[in-house]
């Protein structure tokens, strides 16, 4: 649509020729981004500024766009932000008159809109007493009537902001900082608000914002773009849901992806993402140098009495940091001698030694390395190695210099598989980091983990590759084994240590899913471990980055049950490891709690039961609770693994590990033949308190007996509760884990966690004609990972192709 149709069809100053004009433009699939957002600003002040000359407006009266309206950057549903200056001359209620000829088509067309009427005077004491009101301002644009009326505005706004600036560039500051706090960063979200969040828009307004104050600029290169396609990918979500939204949800993001023309969901993410950090680099800059202006503006004065009149410009002191870098004015900067195109390991100099200090790297200096640095001879010198190690080795403060090295694409040329994993979206709503982003958040936690190890350097390079095959289709850590023994040759390590790095990048799983779903009173566990581990060693290495990585993913990947599970199995295996021997296990007498249960349980002919708390250790006044140990004897009979299941899932009870084992009591304390089935649980409460342990006994009963209908009220629960929609959760998988344990078959299950699903698998279970051994219960987010230990009637593992339909069964089972 070319101006002069735009301007033939808003030619009425009715709703209906621009809503028409509006909906055609919305609909033209070979116009979007910024053309189509300029016209659609355009016809939009057209259609206004007829509104404006239809009502006869007094003189000293303008209507004037503001805010985005004011930046043209009008997405379909963006609402309207207008300001009706005078100039107080005119009749107020021939003013309030105009503005309701003006407000009210629009609120007809059902479009929203920030309206305000207001004298210059008015606006700019609102505006000094409001900075969103200011910055809203600083984008006035005239739209219709008085236009010298609102560029006196307009220039008095813009000289109150820079005469302001000491004052409102803080709170500007502040005000980012809540706002990030409040909606999380944009780069790392998987739902993010392209508008509120870090690295969004309103952060790339405010550095306009303080481009117009004349204190500081921000870095130039690129971050149009970066804006361009944020404001793009809200165009798309806007015609996508029809909304006026900012949250790229989940459900929405495969329609957007599709209006940008994109590939999937996780193709539009990765360029999002890409956009925020480069806004998100550029604040950090700004705002850094930002106060380093304000600071020297207030020394001034202070500095002049101390030098006198015309005692000239005191020199900024340089501090030595490493050969051919200083730290100056809070930064670290290239020394005046440094030779970046002769010195080839100085990127790494500079990064290892601002880290270490706790210092950025400066804009200046990044860049001059980015554009005259010689490339690292391969393999790397040894000087390069340990710059390396000593980066990575910084703690915290190694996030922001390799994040200032990344932006400038220094990474990827140290680190050629970088690229691949940089800005990769991690679906699992488990981890809180994108995947390059978590690589470097685990070799931070690493950091405070070297004492443990003897090889420092190994466990922090391994940190920063062990997910590096995520880039690569298949399993990340069969892929990423390939790329680490690549980048650690790369990177000149010797070839023991290269193997070392391999086998944890390899394993850097094995041994929170071994603990977490595996018997470890199994020889075969503990012997498969050692055999993949190989060393006492490599060992200590995996438990380490076994820690961090889990720290790194978030809260849900790391608890103090977890740690002690996987403490547990690195002492079994380091025992074999040692050349201790592993002694089959022999069936474990029930303890003094269980043999009461027990007999009371054959007394009584009914379930008896008892919750216990367990901690962590005596080593704080106030040692953390692992979880609370459940003790179930129950006369054996059917189904006792899923009514037990379906109690504690009614009482909203979490299962983390289950045992199952039936005894034979001695006639000497009570024993009659009959078998006594005793289950010992970890759980723990998903909110509130625990539940009676009478009250559970009570409901076990009834559940036994057929007279409590556990998957009707299950059921009901997930009606009254029903799960967010839009989110198409992956099928359940059930294999058959081979050569796992010569006492039993090990059946895995993966599937969305809900309410009851071990009651269900419990069902399919005895519905197969096994008997569960152990249970080895771990939720992960959203997701369940359980293994069971099964066994046929007469105690033995199953032939391989009972254990396969058995896994058929189940699947079958829960897919429906």
């Amino acid at each position: 649509m070319t101006s002069v149709e735009t301007s033939k069809e808003t030619e009425d100053s009715g709703p209906g020729g621009y809503a028409a004009a509006r909906l055609r433009l919305l609909t033209e699939k070979e116009r979007s981004g910024p053309p189509r957002r300029a016209a659609l600003a355009r016809i939009t002040d057209d259609w206004l500024a007829a509104l404006f000359a239809a009502a006869a407006p007094p003189r000293g009266t303008a209507l004037v766009a503001v805010g985005g309206y004011g930046r043209g950057e009008l997405s379909p549903r963006s609402d309207l932000d207008l300001l009706l200056l005078h100039d107080g001359s005119a009749d107020p209620a021939a003013v309030s008159a105009l503005a309701d000829r003006i407000w009210y088509p629009v609120w007809d067309l059902g479009l929203d809109l920030d309206h305000s009427v207001r004298t210059p005077a008015e606006a700019r004491k609102t505006a000094g007493e409001d900075l969103k009101v200011q910055l809203g301002l600083l984008d006035a644009r005239p739209l219709a009537g008085d236009h010298a009326l609102t560029a006196g505005l307009r220039t008095a706004v813009l000289a109150d902001w820079r005469n302001q600036a000491p004052k409102r560039l803080p709170e500007l500051d502040a005000l980012c900082r809540e706002r990030a706090e409040r909606a999380g960063e944009l780069q790392y979200l998987l739902e993010p608000d392209l508008k509120e969040a870090r690295g969004g828009l309103r952060d790339a307004t405010a550095l306009r914002a303080v481009a117009a104050s004349w204190v500081a600029d921000a870095p130039r290169e690129g971050l149009e773009g970066a804006r361009r396609r944020l404001l793009d990918a809200r165009d798309a979500l806007h015609l996508a849901t029809g909304r006026s939204t900012d949250r790229l949800a989940l459900q929405e993001q495969d329609a957007v992806a599709g209006e940008l023309g994109l590939l999937d969901a996780d193709t539009l993410l990765r360029e999002v993402y890409e956009a925020a950090r480069l806004v998100s680099y550029a604040s950090d800059v700004t705002w850094r140098e930002v106060g380093r202006v304000l600071r020297a503006r207030s020394a001034r004065p202070r500095l002049r009495g101390l030098l006198g009149r015309g005692g000239g410009k005191p020199p900024v002191p340089r501090t030595p940091l490493a050969e051919g870098v200083v730290e100056m004015d809070g930064e670290a900067v290239l020394a005046l001698t440094a030779k970046p195109e002769r010195d080839p390991v100085l990127p790494l100099r500079a990064a290892a030694a601002a880290a270490q200090s706790g210092l950025p790297v400066s804009l200046h200096a990044v860049r001059r390395l980015a554009a005259a640095a010689k490339p690292l001879p391969v393999p790397w010198p040894a000087e390069a190695r340990e710059e390396l190690v000593t980066l990575l080795g910084a703690g915290e403060a190694t996030v922001p210099v390799w994040e200032a090295l990344e932006a400038e694409g220094l990474i990827t040329r140290l680190l050629p598989d970088w690229e691949r994993v940089r800005c990769r979206p991690q679906r699992n709503p488990v981890h809180t980091w994108t995947v390059d982003r978590h690589l470097v958040e685990t070799a931070v936690r690493a950091s405070s983990l070297t004492r443990r190890v003897g090889r420092p350097d190994l466990l922090l390079v391994a940190a920063l590759l062990h997910d590096i095959g995520k880039g690569w289709p298949g399993d990340h850590s069969v892929a990423g084994e390939t790329i680490a023994r690549d980048l650690a040759a790369r990177i000149g390590f010797d070839r023991a240590d290269v193997a070392v790095i391999a086998t944890a990048v390899r394993h850097h799983l094995l041994l929170v899913e071994t603990a977490t779903r595996r018997d470890l009173d199994d020889p075969a566990t503990v012997r498969s471990v050692a055999d993949a581990v190989g060393s006492v060693g490599t060992l200590e290495l995996l438990h380490a980055l076994t820690e961090a990585d889990a720290l790194a993913t978030g809260p849900a990947a790391w608890s103090s049950w977890r740690a002690s599970l996987v403490a547990d199995l690195v002492k079994r295996v380091g025992a074999v490891l040692a050349g201790e021997p592993v002694a089959e296990p022999e069936p474990a007498a029930p303890g003094a709690e269980q043999e009461r249960l027990a007999i009371e349980a054959l007394r009584t002919g009914e379930p008896t039961l008892t919750l216990r708390t367990e901690q962590a250790g005596e080593e704080s006044d106030e040692p953390e609770p692992l979880g609370v140990e459940l003790l179930i004897a129950v006369p054996d009979q059917p189904g006792v693994l899923p009514a037990a299941a379906g109690v504690l899932a009614l009482h909203r009870l979490t299962v983390r590990a289950a045992d199952l084992s039936a005894v034979e009591l001695p006639e000497e304390l009570g024993g009659t033949g009959t078998a006594v089935l005793l289950l010992s649980w970890r759980v723990a409460a998903e909110y509130g308190s625990l539940p009676q342990a009478a009250r559970l006994r009570a409901d076990l009963i009834r559940a036994l007996d057929g007279s409590l209908d556990i998957p009707a009220r299950l059921a009901e629960r997930e009606a009254a509760y029903p799960r967010r929609r839009g989110l198409q959760a992956p099928p359940p998988r059930v294999t058959v884990a081979p050569a796992a344990s010569r006492h039993a078959t090990v059946i895995e299950v993966r599937a969305q966690d809900a309410p009851g699903l071990l009651h269900r698998i419990g069902r399919a279970l005895e519905g197969a004609a096994v008997r569960v051994r152990s249970a080895h219960v771990s939720t992960l987010g959203a997701n369940a990972v359980d293994a069971f230990y099964v066994t046929d009637v007469s105690g033995a593992a199953l032939a391989p192709e009972d254990a396969s339909e058995v896994a058929m069964a189940l699947e079958s089972a829960l897919r429906a």
